[in-house]
């Protein structure tokens, strides 16, 4: 090939390998944004429906203040190409007077990034804190706090980036400071009502949807592939990125998985879920320096550190995190950044970066990350502590005890309930078994107590002069189909079925709720209620307990009642005439 006409093919791939990056970087950018759906079911998902609305309101307003922010001074405080002394930007306000010249791209890609900031507090103040108090934070942090710290990271001129520091993707100067604002947060307003005992033994408050936290989970993490590599210089470099950052997390959550197994007898599904955004955290500063090796010890040691940290937040520092927001973000935050010192396998001298530790690289490269921490982290720590004790002392931080018990949804936002359409029904009616064993004890049925119902009591009669008497039934949703069969046999042609949650004097079984042992275990169980007067009701008990008997502590019970009357809403008919339903 001609000499000149290779330079023009190699000029002409060059160029559209730009552009494409150049568009790359924007669908990456719109990827974080989508995040923002994902912080909102983790969060909704892993707290109660009655505070649901205020949840996803707040992850919609931290977003759109944010923005307003971020246009205001936020940008210019972070991305000013006047920085005065590698620490703080000097705003031009650009962007209204030079539409057509301003870097709209670097704009939109920070914006998006700052966002995700703010979001991570959210969660661990959720359910206790007033909407109006959390809008003045969330302002805050976009104005003042997230720019100045991110600046001195991703500003070509700031302090850190002259240093040689490196945070690819905000493993520090994101999730760190979240992380750092979510503990401040979170301590200052205080722990919700009922999560601890009077000897601060912490109680597990379930969250009222996994299935919403799991879709947000594979929503942050299919964000997280924009979120990582948004910022690559080529394709070579985007699949690098791609690759770590499906590695770590996936092994966080088997290692997660495996430990919380070990640790609690069963797979703890919440504390996965909580792994994978672990792993996604802590590669996130170096997914783009280091090997597969380096991002499967990362996650590893997240998968670990994630369950350790909830423990430690939860048991000793007593701080209340409905959804683990500090031990996915500020724990393994600091862990990502620090990782980079060990394991990166590139060095740049122009830009002061060397290997990392297990590479070759001497504990330099460990000790600028291991400035970036605390520098950075110092900071965020100061400015948040001002900014929530300034809004606790004046507007207030928490939601008034009322408020919080009938839950934030009505008190805030007028919001009977979040679900309003939505109606519990049984889950389980069919004649599938299931694990009957709610609690040992098994009793042989050649030991089990014969039925002997009281004769004692009076004999009340309807206006008919027939005697009604209604029959209610609780028991494990899997035995309604036997039961249904069984009382159909003896003539039971009628009943209404009702779901409902319970449990005996022993509670059921010891279960864990993301480490923290459930001191009721409230057990799905079904009420079948049957109005008799021509089938003996010792006919219809003996048939329930033939169909219900197991031997095992929660086979349920049957509660007998006298019924005074019956009355037919559209005739008017009462007794007999009124279960008719002929006219």
């Amino acid at each position: 090939m001609d000499s000149s006409l290779q330079q023009v093919v190699s000029e002409a791939v060059e160029q559209s390998n730009a552009f494409t990056i150049a568009i790359w970087f924007l669908i990456g950018a719109a990827l974080v944004f989508f995040m923002q759906c994902g912080f909102a079911m983790v969060e909704t998902g892993f707290t109660r429906a009655k505070n649901a609305g205020n949840i996803i309101m707040k992850n919609l307003m931290d977003f759109c203040i944010g923005t307003v922010m971020f246009i205001f001074l936020g940008f210019g405080l972070m991305m000013s190409e006047n920085y005065l002394f590698g620490v703080i930007g000097v705003p031009s306000l650009q962007i209204f007077t030079d539409f057509n010249d301003f870097p709209w791209s670097s704009f939109v890609f920070n914006l998006v990034f700052c966002a995700t900031a703010a979001t991570i507090v959210s969660g661990a103040m959720a359910e206790r804190t007033k909407f109006i108090s959390y809008c003045i934070y969330s302002g805050l942090i976009s104005l003042v706090v997230y720019p100045i710290e991110a600046g001195w990271v991703w500003n070509p001129q700031g302090w850190l980036a002259q240093l040689g520091f490196i945070d690819f993707a905000g493993s520090c100067c994101i999730h760190m400071v979240g992380g750092i604002s979510a503990i401040i947060g979170a301590a200052m307003v205080g722990p919700r009502i009922g999560k601890y005992t009077k000897d601060g033994k912490p109680r597990a408050i379930p969250g009222h949807s996994l299935t919403l936290g799991a879709l947000g989970v594979f929503i942050l993490w299919f964000g997280w592939y924009g979120f990582n590599g948004a910022a690559a210089t080529d394709v070579t470099q985007l699949a690098q990125i791609f690759a770590t950052t499906t590695v770590a997390p996936a092994t966080a959550t088997c290692i997660t998985m495996i430990f919380t197994w070990i640790k609690n007898g069963k797979p703890d599904v919440s504390m996965s879920l909580n792994g994978s955004l672990a792993g996604l955290v802590a590669i996130t500063a170096g997914c783009h320096t280091v090997d597969i090796l380096g991002a499967l010890i990362i996650g590893a040691v997240a998968g670990i550190l994630v369950v350790v940290a909830v423990d430690l937040v939860d048991k000793v520092f007593k701080i209340d995190d409905p959804v683990g927001a500090i031990a996915v973000h500020c724990f393994n935050g600091i862990w990502g950044t620090l990782a980079v010192g060990l394991f990166s396998i590139h060095e740049n001298a122009d830009a002061g970066q060397t290997l990392g530790l297990f590479y070759g690289g001497g504990f330099e490269q460990l000790g600028k990350q291991a400035l970036g921490v605390v520098s950075v982290g110092g900071y965020t720590a100061v400015m948040m502590f001002i900014i929530f004790f300034a809004i606790k002392h004046t507007i207030g931080l928490r939601a008034s005890k009322k408020e919080e018990v009938r839950g934030l949804d009505l008190t805030e936002h007028g919001l009977s309930s979040s679900y309003a359409d939505f109606m519990l029904v049984p889950q389980v009616l069919t004649g599938e078994k299931g694990d009957d064993e709610y609690a040992p004890g098994n009793v042989p049925p050649e030991k089990a107590v014969e039925v002997k119902l009281s004769t004692s009591a009076k004999k009340a009669a309807t206006s008919d002069g027939v005697k009604f008497t209604n029959i209610r039934i609780i028991t494990k949703q899997s035995k309604f189909s036997d039961l249904n069969t069984a009382l159909s046999e003896i003539g039971i042609t009628g009943m209404t079925v009702t779901q409902v949650l319970g449990c005996g004097v022993q509670k059921g079984k010891t279960e864990y709720y993301r480490g923290v042992e459930v001191e009721m275990n409230l057990l799905p169980k079904i009420q079948v209620d049957i109005v008799v007067c021509k089938v003996p009701v010792k006919d219809v008990v003996d048939t329930a307990v033939k169909a219900l008997y197991t031997g095992h502590i929660g086979d349920g019970k049957i509660f007998i009642y006298d019924v005074e009357d019956i009355v037919k809403v559209r005739t008017g008919d009462t007794g007999m005439e009124a279960l008719q339903d002929t006219d």
